[in-house]
């Protein structure tokens, strides 16, 4: 199975789990957060270049990190 299909399909049964929180007892922010994790750990595992991964993810967690002190100054 390709990468993107796999990390469509995580965001979709995240998704659902967001949507039928009353019926599966899990808070709507642990679905989210557990699906952004397992996004990441596939698109991790299946990604070749280990260099890339390392750039990619000090961006992402330099842009949320960098708006997260701008709410929190607020």
């Amino acid at each position: 199975m390709d990468l993107n299909y796999l990390i469509i399909l995580c965001f979709i049964l995240g998704y659902l789990a967001i949507a039928f929180e009353q019926k599966i007892g899990i808070h709507k922010s642990a679905s989210a957060l557990l699906t952004g994790v397992i996004s990441w750990i596939i698109f991790v595992s299946f990604n070749g270049n280990k260099d890339l991964v390392g750039v990619i993810l000090l961006e992402k967690l330099g842009n949320i990190s960098g708006l997260l002190f701008f709410c929190l100054g607020r």
